[in-house]
């Protein structure tokens, strides 16, 4: 399997390989480098597609506390190893937390940044206690077949066949999300830095998304120094990218092929 043994962790990733420019996939919360399977398809004949499974997820493992910035360095360090100097990053939810992390702590690496279904800022305070809810639950009794609809239902698009993340979700350690959950809610605040942000950006943002409202992809649109467009998916839910995969491939690829050296 392929595994790379960087930044003090052990990071499974899969490389389409080729001589394509490098796009770095990072997936969102609850997922893992799996969900970017309609990208790769769609783009991996053209880009060096790298997908990998962050810290708690997967085939990663979180082995004590960490930061997003901490999530950056990972995959900084992951193309490196894979002898990528540069980088499009392109990051779901909490991928793309860390992909705009990257890009302020090595702007001349990220050629440019693809978000999909994300945000700058925190939680906001009235779903705090549902979702703090939520993980005391899996933690101490497993993702109960409620729970996991429940959550499948904040995280997918409406009437998506979620069946398969749910098998996932039942088939690992029920306390392996703590850590993770942790770092997402106890994240710091990067929006007063988006103007800091020189790489060229395109923004995707399900219409249907209950767990990021539009107007935090409309803040990344106004306020990343270099954000070309937003694309609004209609009936997509937070994981745009898996249930509308052809309104994701089609603006990424044209994006992808402006900015590639």
């Amino acid at each position: 399997m392929p595994f790379a043994d960087v930044n003090g962790q052990h990071i499974y990733f899969e490389d389409s390989g080729g001589d394509g420019v490098p796009v770095i996939f990072s997936h969102g919360f609850l997922m893992d480098h799996e969900m970017f399977r309609p990208q790769v398809a769609a783009l991996s004949g053209e880009f060096r597609c790298i997908t990998w499974d962050e810290r708690g997820f997967g085939q990663t493992e979180a082995t004590g506390p960490f930061t997003y910035w901490d999530s950056a360095d990972d995959a900084l360090a992951l193309l490196a190893h894979l002898d990528a100097d540069r980088a499009f990053f392109v990051g779901m939810s909490q991928g793309g937390f860390l992909s705009m992390r990257a890009a302020l702590r090595a702007p001349d690496r990220v050629l440019g940044l693809g978000l999909i279904d994300t945000q700058s800022g925190l939680e906001a305070e009235e779903v705090r206690p549902a979702y703090e809810a939520m993980t005391e639950e899996w933690t101490t009794n497993g993702p109960s077949d409620e729970l996991a609809d429940a959550i499948a239902g904040i995280i997918m698009s409406p009437g998506f066949d979620h069946t398969e993340w749910v098998a996932k979700w039942k088939a690992r350690p029920k306390d392996v999300i703590r850590e993770p959950f942790r770092t997402l809610m106890d994240r710091d605040d990067i929006s007063d830095r988006l103007p800091e942000i020189t790489a060229p950006a395109v923004v995707f943002h399900g219409e249907a998304d209950t767990a990021i409202p539009m107007d935090k992809a409309e803040q990344l649109l106004k306020n990343l120094g270099h954000c070309e467009e937003l694309v609004r998916i209609p009936d997509a839910g937070h994981a745009s990218n898996l249930s509308h995969p052809a309104e994701v491939n089609g603006p990424l690829a044209d994006f992808l092929r402006r900015h590639q050296p």
